[in-house]
């Protein structure tokens, strides 16, 4: 596995789980503040992970496609989020 995907993957992972339990464990009037809070802490983990990553070739992309990857994924989760019923 490459530095690209093994820095990337882990981030997305994450904001599916976390849009997951979001809509499992927050209340629905909630959903929008927990997932700016996933969409928060997805971005630091994104910016922690490039930190331990030992090629430094490539940065601005992989962080480009980590964060990029997350506003995309939550943006589905909001979307499905707010089509539940309240």
């Amino acid at each position: 596995m490459t530095y690209k995907v093994a820095s990337i993957a882990p981030v997305w992972i994450f904001a599916i789980a976390g849009s997951i339990l979001v809509g499992i464990l927050s209340p629905a009037d909630e959903y929008f503040t927990w997932v700016s809070m996933v969409f928060a802490v997805a971005t630091i983990a994104a910016f922690g992970i490039q930190l331990f990553v030992p090629v430094q070739e490539g940065l601005v992309m992989r962080l480009m496609a980590s964060v990029g990857g997350t506003v995309i994924i939550l943006a589905l989760a909001t979307a499905v989020l707010a089509l539940l019923p309240a």
